[in-house]
Formats: structure tokens, sequence, C-alpha cells
């Protein structure tokens, strides 16, 4: 899994948001972006709060007009506390025609909160994948 996500972000079509504190990986999430439609693949937090970070940094990107769809997958009270809702699978499929038309990757959220998040050349994220040793990953 490692290094599909490895070969996806060297493609352009991983990415991930990682927030950092005091030069420390505190959290973030990931996801594979395809046109203006981000699908997030995991969420994680070695302190409170840290993956919200992350998660206003896409929404920041959805108003801006970088993205257009951001896919949760799972509906759960942390994303709904952000803002998330359900739509109907019309709406949806319609949203993320219109999404994927657009060939352009995302680009880059490093301008988001450039004390808190940093573009890498390869995530640290990379190793929280494949593994949950320490219970970083939020369910």
């Amino acid at each position: 899994m490692i290094t599909a996500y490895e070969q996806l972000h060297d493609l352009g079509i991983a990415h991930s948001i990682e927030v950092f504190q005091s030069g420390h990986l505190v959290g973030g999430l990931y996801g594979v972006a395809i046109g203006k439609a981000f699908f997030g693949e995991s969420m994680f937090s070695r302190v409170s709060d840290a993956s919200k970070i992350a998660l206003a940094a896409l929404a920041k990107a959805l108003n801006s007009g970088q993205l257009s769809l951001v896919d949760c997958q799972v509906e759960n009270p942390h994303l709904s506390q952000m803002g998330a809702i359900n739509i109907p699978r019309q709406d949806f499929e319609k949203l993320l025609s219109n999404a994927i038309k657009d060939d352009r990757h995302l680009l880059a959220l490093a301008d988001v909160t450039a004390d808190k998040l940093i573009p890498r050349s390869r995530p640290d994220w990379l190793s929280t994948i494949g593994g949950d040793p320490a219970g970083l990953l939020e369910k």
C-alpha cells in the first residue's frame, strides 16, 4: 500500500495535508485527487484537533475553487462537526462528473497556513499507513 501511494504521489494524484507543531508531525489527512474532486482516505491526530486543521485546509480549497468536491466517504460526528453533509447519490454523481472533467491536479495547499502546513517531497504520512502501531489513526 505504501508503494502504491508513493507512486500516486509522484504522479500528483495522492496528496496529504500535514499539520506540524514545533517541527513535529501532529496530524493530518491524505487522499486521492482526480480533477477537482478529493477523496479522503484517512485522517490522524497525535494531538487534539490536528486533523481538523487539515480538514479546514480542504475547506479553504473548496471555498477558493481549487476543489469542487470533497468525498469524506463515511459520515461521522467528527466530519459533521466540521460541516460535512450527506447529499443524495444523484447529486453526488453530478458533482463528481463535473469535478473529474477538470484535468488539473490539486494545487499545493501549503499557502493555507504556511506556519502549520508544509508540503513534502515524500509525505510523512506514508509512515502511518500499512499499520497503526501507535494508535494514531482516527476511525
